[in-house]
């Protein structure tokens, strides 16, 4: 069995926290394995002056750390689930889901404003359309403005004037001890999140069974099944994780549960279902499958540029 890891990461903070708390967890779980940290810079932290929608795609924030596992430069890679495509890449797997966190995104604000206390025509800064799509369904007077950066670069806008709120996932600003910016916790009824929101997913390669091996005993299966309802049902409307589209499931028990949401970015249609059933796949794809049925794929036939 592997002595030494080499740990793929973006370089924002949060990317570097989440690295360091999955190395936590194996070298508690395996005391004689040591792990170095590689940073990469991707394509998204790259291109930080243009809306996610007008470059998104698949493998935004994780194309380079991929192609690093592909060439064993590196034997694992830490993500946010969210932002990772449904389909591995080529030879790639993932090795372990854990640690879901808080799912619900937040507000932050300049003042001491909830959601339906934001003054007419406030200027809120989001690079997502699910986002944009739920602020504008609840609040259609809103103006919403793409806003990139890390977790820290939007707060710090906004607390600067240049947007009057933002909305973030409770998440990363939990994991970084920022929660103190934190104006409201958005209802889910209100805000359902992305796909695979709060989970962080280990990749590595298919066939590096020691690796697999490491990330076998930390790997939790409950996080696993709720996320793979939640991405099945992404995937299987055919939307990528910078469409419109939220989904949750609780860990199940017995059952799954989940909730799904299409919308159009300008929150003019909103779909929401709800399903439950004893298989994570077999759940998202039927509830994908009733969401088509009842007018997804219309809604979901928007232009990219919709995002100011």
């Amino acid at each position: 069995m592997k002595k030494n890891l080499i740990v793929g990461s973006r370089t924002s903070r949060l990317a570097m926290w989440q690295s360091n708390y999955i190395i936590a967890l194996i070298t508690r779980q395996w005391p004689f394995v040591e792990c170095t940290i590689r940073p990469f810079v991707t394509h998204g932290d790259k291109t930080l002056h243009v809306a996610l929608p007008k470059i998104g795609g698949k493998g935004l924030f994780t194309q380079e750390l991929e192609h690093a596992l592909q060439q064993g430069k590196i034997d694992l890679a830490v993500h946010s689930l969210k932002d990772l495509p449904v389909e591995n890449a080529a030879g790639l797997i993932l090795g372990a889901m854990i640690g879901r966190a808080d799912v619900r995104d937040v507000l932050v604000t300049r003042e001491a404003w909830s959601l339906d206390d934001l003054p007419t025509g406030t200027v809120v800064g989001t690079s997502s359309l699910r986002r944009q799509a739920q602020l504008l369904h609840h609040r259609p007077d809103l103006q919403v403005r793409s806003i990139r950066g890390n977790i820290e670069t939007r707060i710090r806008k906004v607390l600067e004037g240049e947007y009057e709120a933002t909305v973030l996932a409770a998440a990363g600003l939990n994991r970084l001890g920022l929660d103190h910016h934190i104006r409201q916790e958005l209802p889910m009824d209100v805000m359902l999140p992305a796909p695979g929101q709060g989970v962080l997913a280990i990749q590595c390669r298919a066939g590096d069974e020691d690796t697999l091996s490491l990330l076998h005993g930390i790997h939790q299966p409950e996080v696993e099944a709720a996320a793979t309802a939640e991405r099945t049902f992404m995937h299987a409307l055919g939307a990528g994780c910078s469409t419109p589209v939220a989904a949750f499931a609780p860990s199940p028990t017995e059952h799954i549960y989940l909730t799904g949401l299409v919308a159009a970015p300008d929150g003019s249609k909103i779909l929401r279902l709800e399903g439950s059933g004893q298989y994570p796949q077999m759940v998202g794809s039927k509830l994908a499958a009733r969401a088509l049925q009842q007018g997804a794929k219309e809604i979901l036939s928007y232009d990219p540029e919709a995002l100011g």
